[in-house]
Order: C-alpha cells, then structure tokens, then sequence
C-alpha cells in the first residue's frame, strides 16, 4: 500500500493510515490543536491523493482503533454485511466516491452498499469531497424512521421543538411548546433539555409533555434529554416516554466520559422497546458533534471526522428516530469559525446519511466562535437542499439555558416555504386542522401560541 506522494516537487511520506486520514482532513482547529493535522493545503492534498488510492479493504485492514481494544469498533465490526462487503471491497476510496455522487446512483443502492462500509470507509470518502458533493451525495439518500408518526419523506422537514428553560419552569417550558407549535414546529420531537437532571424533574416534564400531546392530539413524540440511567428511572417509575435520548462519542473511552458503555445503552433499548408510549419501532434519539473525544482526551490520535463516523456507527445498531449533530456547540478548539463550522455540517449530515441514519442538525453556534445568524442561514439553506431530515427551533433562535445560538422556529417555516418542503404527514394534517396550515403554507394565525390558551 502506496503511502508516499509527490504534489508540486515536494514528496510526502505518511506513517500510517491514521495520519493519511487525519491530514487528508479540511482545516480543522480541532485537529490542529491535537497535533495531527496538514501542515498546509500541500501537504493536506497530498494526503487526499493518496487516500483516493487506497482500497476499502486497505482501510479495514488497517483499524484506526482495534476492536480488541475499543467496543465502539466492535459494534461496526460486527455490524457490517460480509456479503455486501466482500462486493465493493476492492473499490478505491476514489471509486466509492464516484459511485455515490454517479447520476445512475439511486437511495435504494447506496443504502444497499451503506451496509458493507465500515464507518472509517464512509469518512474517507467524506474527505474526498467537496460541499457540493457532500450535498449532492446527501440529496439522494432518504431515510425514514417511525416513532408515533413517520419522518424523512422526500418533500418532508421536520423540526425539532427545543422549549428549555433556565429553571425548567413548566408553565415558562409549556408557553415555548405553544409558540413553536404555532409556527408548524414539532413534528420530529417535543424534546427538552433539562437544566435539573433527577428522576422526579424528568418525570415532570415528561409528564407535562404528553398531557399536551393527548389533549390537542397532537401526532410526534415527546422527549426529556436528560442522561439515559435518569431516564431509565423516570420510565421505571411510571413516566411516558416516547423516546429515549443520549449523546454519543465514537470511542468507547469518550462514552465512559459520558456515563454510558454498551451493555448500558443495550439495557435502556430493551427498556423503551417495553415500557415506552410510542407505537415505535424506532425509539431513540441520539446527538453528536465533532470534538467530544478530544475535548476527554478519548480521541486516540484519531482525527474528529472520523471519530464523528464512528458515531454514527455506534448509532444504526439501535435503529433511532432521529440522530443530530450539534455542529458548533462545542466551540472554537474544535471548529474555529463559520466555514468549519458548515463544512463540518455538511460532512456530519452526510456521514449519518451514508450509515442510513435519519439525520437531523442543529446548526447552531457559541457566542465565542468567529460566526454569527447569517451564517447559520446559510448553512440551513445548504442542508434544506442536501435533505435534513430535520432542524432544530428554538425561540428566536437563542437558547437562553443552554446559552448558544440556533435555528430558530419562523427560520425553519422560511426554509419550507422556500424550498417547498412540508411538515411530517399526519402533523402538517393536524396543523390543518388547528387553522395554522393550509395548502402547504401558514396561515395569519401562526405565530399566535394563545390559540392553545382557548
């Protein structure tokens, strides 16, 4: 195997395939301060030439992580199709590349062969394209999941309401709730973020959230995104949980950092299968974002597009809802500005759409990151027209518990009103119902959450 290129008279010589696929990587703070990344766009594209060369087989014979050593490794290992892969394992990475973004190239076929690439295969790829392509690769897959209602239709955004609160005040958490259902916002999930992590206060949220559901028959999915061992609680004790959320890293050493492991993930997915409230079968939520494992020293010289593969990786063995990744919430070590930031978007969305997740991005950022709203507009218009399963609202686009900025609920009803995408189904059928949608469109009473106070 090749690991020497010459670009411009100057000849480079990798070590090993971790760093080919750390420099062949687009500047990334992240890498950078790990001490891995391309010393300058030279050295970078020398990288991507030799990965374009290599085979799939090259790659998987070449662990980044050992599975001997890592569980997260172990679960791709074991999830891949011997026969699917033993089809496409002499492709280069240049060939699978060419193969995803060919116009003869259909959803049915790449979610076929999704099933024979490990998720380091599906990175390699991810490098070698450009944002277009990352678009044009994404457009093509769709990727739909039931819970109570089902999602990612062609034709179909959905939105995630995101009503948190700095106290977790259920009347200030229930006044939010209101206001994105008046701007068509909630199909993918009522989820919230709580600011008090205990059995009884996730409980309480739950509860609230489905009271609100089953009055106004709403048709989604409620969610509390606490940790998963306090969800279990909340469940065990009665609480009605559609889904369970957790966020994931792509080691097994980055998910210790989160409290979770495999066999723990294993029990809280028998537990919702059982005990949960939605008609399933696809009951989880999980959430990403490129950075987690360095920011725990998890990151095992691994470069953070493919560490945010293995994600994904992770994630299709429990068949979830929906999968986001919260692009910029980390911060500038990780993705330093607004253009890290969209690549980085764009290479996630794509990434969890090739492991034939349902992805979702919350395209947001920290208030210390070199960015601002009108580069988060452009990034919702670049996923609107890659296919998002769907995006997050929050109230004027500004979580005032989590503190960063977001999507906010009237930007998401703007995307589907400019690119003539519709709510889920059965809620845009229910928006009709409540006066706020007609013909695919809002109505003058969106926007007005004192409907619900009638």
């Amino acid at each position: 195997m090749n690991m020497r290129m010459t670009v411009l008279g100057q000849t480079y010589q990798f070590r090993d395939l971790k760093e080919v696929m750390a420099k062949a990587n687009e500047e990334r703070s992240g890498d950078q301060l790990a001490g891995i990344a391309a010393a300058d766009s030279r050295e970078r594209m020398a990288a991507k030439l030799v990965l374009a060369d290599m085979t799939l087989a090259d790659i998987r014979n070449q662990p980044l992580i050992p599975p001997e050593e890592d569980e997260v490794s172990r679960v791709i290992e074991l999830g891949l199709n011997e026969k699917i892969h033993g089809e496409i394992k002499n492709w280069s990475v240049a060939e699978l590349r060419e193969y995803i973004l060919s116009h003869k190239t259909g959803s049915d076929e790449l979610k076929r062969i999704s099933r024979g690439l490990t998720s380091e295969m599906i990175a390699a790829a991810a490098k070698l394209m450009t944002n277009l392509d990352l678009v044009a690769g994404a457009a093509k897959i769709r990727n739909e999941t039931h819970c109570n209602i089902t999602i990612g239709q062609r034709g179909v955004l959905a939105g995630r309401l995101q009503p948190n609160h700095p106290n977790d005040s259920i009347q200030g958490i229930k006044a939010a709730i209101y206001e994105g259902l008046s701007y068509g916002i909630g199909d993918a999930v009522i989820g919230i973020n709580p600011v008090i992590d205990t059995m009884d206060s996730v409980k309480d949220i739950l509860l609230m959230t489905k009271e609100i559901m089953t009055k106004w028959e709403i048709p989604t999915q409620n969610c509390v995104l606490a940790h998963i061992s306090t969800q279990m609680r909340a469940i065990r004790a009665g609480a009605p949980a559609d889904m369970v959320f957790q966020s994931l890293a792509g080691t097994e050493k980055g998910n210790r950092a989160f409290g979770i492991d495999v066999e723990l993930l294993d029990e809280a997915n028998e537990l919702v299968h059982k005990e949960g409230t939605s008609t399933g079968p696809n009951c989880w939520y999980f959430e990403t974002g490129q950075g987690s494992e360095l920011s725990s020293e998890a990151n095992h010289g691994v470069d953070q597009v493919t560490l945010e593969a293995r994600c994904y990786g992770l994630a299709r063995k429990y068949k979830p809802f929906i999968v986001n990744t919260v692009v910029g919430f980390i911060g500038p070590e990780y993705l330093y500005d607004s253009k890290q930031v969209m690549r980085a978007g764009l290479e996630d969305h794509f990434m969890g759409k090739l492991h034939g997740l349902p992805m979702g991005v919350d395209i947001c950022y920290t208030n210390h990151m070199k960015a601002d709203q009108n580069d988060m507009d452009n990034l919702g218009v670049l996923l609107t027209s890659a296919g998002v399963n769907f995006l997050i609202g929050v109230a004027m686009a500004d979580d005032c518990m989590l503190n960063y900025q977001s999507t906010s609920f009237h930007d998401i009803a703007t995307l589907r009103e400019l690119f003539g995408m519709r709510p889920a189904p059965a809620f845009e059928r229910w928006l009709e119902r409540q006066g706020i949608m007609e013909n695919g469109r809002l109505t003058p009473q969106a926007g007005d959450p004192t409907i619900f106070l009638a």
